[in-house]
């Protein structure tokens, strides 16, 4: 597959029944699903361009669905198998680059290692030094006001 080609009938046919199904809603209220294979490949333009998923060009579904179901996909493993389909070997790399570019969050004890190496580590004090002064006028009433004295 090409950097900027969208996946084609062939390549969707494949990975297809890797995707799960997103179940419509029950109640008819709020947008409609987008389309998985449109979300896709929105997926794959952000991580082949290198771009932020707000850059993403208006062909396709909105950021922050294309966002939230790579995060879905990615987590469950789904993505991955969908990579290894369509790209076989070269899916390896391209993972390891998705993965690079995940924001990683702490879970609870590594946060508590953090915040231990942070109180260990030796904080000079603050010294607080004050702005310099402006001299003062010599009479309270020295500005110019804005507005007009009424008379």
């Amino acid at each position: 597959m090409n950097p900027y080609r969208d996946i084609n009938d062939e390549e969707w046919q494949r990975i297809a029944p890797l995707l799960p199904e997103l179940r419509p809603r029950s109640e008819l209220r709020g947008r409609p699903l987008a389309n998985t294979r449109s979300v896709l490949n929105g997926v794959l333009w952000v991580m082949y361009s290198g771009a932020t998923w707000s850059a993403m060009p208006r062909k396709y579904p909105s950021y922050q669905t294309c966002h939230r179901r790579f995060k879905a996909w990615y987590q469950s493993g789904v993505l991955k198998r969908v990579m290894e389909q369509l790209f076989g070997a070269a899916s390896e790399e391209l993972c390891a680059m998705m993965e690079a570019r995940m924001r990683t969050h702490l879970n609870a004890e590594q946060k508590g290692v953090v915040a231990a190496e942070k109180a260990a580590a030796p904080v000079a004090p603050a010294v607080y030094s004050p702005p310099p002064a402006k001299p003062l006028p010599s009479s309270p009433f020295a500005f110019a006001s804005p507005f007009k004295h009424a008379a």
